[in-house]
């Protein structure tokens, strides 16, 4: 597809035309929240979770409160003003707006971006390694869905020789903790674990629908070395669903196992019945 128009503080406006400041905080350092929302068939999927979760990253990060009608506005508005496919990727970005070039806030306000772009399914199974640095579960950002990527971006780029479509971190304290954009989940004796927010990872939307529509799953602490004798391993993220793991740090995996198999049915079946579920 190719998108015609974005959504920029108060109005849609021409995309191929800049309108973003340069000395925007979000730009200069990252001082911003963003949420990525799944569009099918044009219908946002999740968009009040999504939401909130953006409220929730605002307050974290000491952003202005943001205004939560008018960002579901915004991306209405875009949605309709784009020739949208099948599967596409919502990008809502709320930065901390005009500032002087340091790490200082100015006081212009805030600046919302809402972009629309196309998306493809994922694959059943991919493969993950783990990274040798930590997730900082102690940081003034951990679990805060921020704009400050780069640590994802080195990390994504470390595991790309091993053929990895995904890095994995544990926290300061060795805990197994999350991927750079997904949840992950293993699967020991039947029993399917999640690491707990303690760690720092994100409370992922589809983290907490699989939680919600699979009472089973428990939350626990979990050493990083669980990936080296689970039975299954999957991942969740909101434009991969849940995925299977084939091979992790180069040990294979029959994948999607039965359990993943079965996580991935319900899954499907519930977010079809509903396209907003609470």
């Amino acid at each position: 597809m190719s998108t015609d128009k974005v959504w920029v503080d108060s109005g849609l406006v021409d995309a191929s035309i800049p309108h973003i400041s340069v000395f925007d905080h979000g730009f200069t350092v990252g001082d911003g929240v963003f949420e990525a929302v799944k569009a099918v068939g044009g219908r946002p999927f999740a968009l009040t979770r999504h939401l909130q979760r953006l409220v929730r990253s605002a307050e974290g990060l000491g952003l202005p409160p943001v205004d939560v009608d008018a960002v579901r506005h915004a991306v209405t508005e875009t949605l309709l003003a784009n020739d949208v496919p099948p599967l596409a990727r919502i990008r809502i970005t709320y930065s901390a707006g005009l500032a002087p070039l340091g790490s200082e806030r100015g006081d212009h306000g805030p600046t919302l971006v809402v972009a629309v772009g196309a998306s493809k399914a994922h694959a059943e199974t991919t493969v993950i390694a783990t990274v040798p640095w930590p997730r900082n579960d102690r940081g003034a950002v951990a679990g805060i869905k921020t704009t400050s990527y780069a640590e994802n971006a080195k990390a994504l780029a470390h595991v790309r020789d091993a053929g990895a479509t995904e890095a994995v971190f544990a926290d300061t304290a060795g805990r197994l903790c999350e991927g750079t954009g997904s949840n992950i989940f293993v699967v020991r004796d039947g029993r399917i674990l999640t690491p707990t927010l303690d760690t720092g990872c994100l409370a992922g939307v589809t983290r907490a629908l699989v939680l919600k529509w699979i009472p089973a799953v428990e939350e626990t602490d979990l050493p990083l070395e669980t990936l080296l004798d689970a039975d299954e391993i999957f991942l969740t993220s909101t434009l991969r669903d849940v995925q299977g793991v084939h091979r992790a740090d180069g040990r294979e995996l029959a994948a999607p196992g039965p359990v993943t198999k079965d996580v991935m049915a319900v899954f499907a079946e519930r977010s079809a019945e509903d396209h907003d579920p609470l």
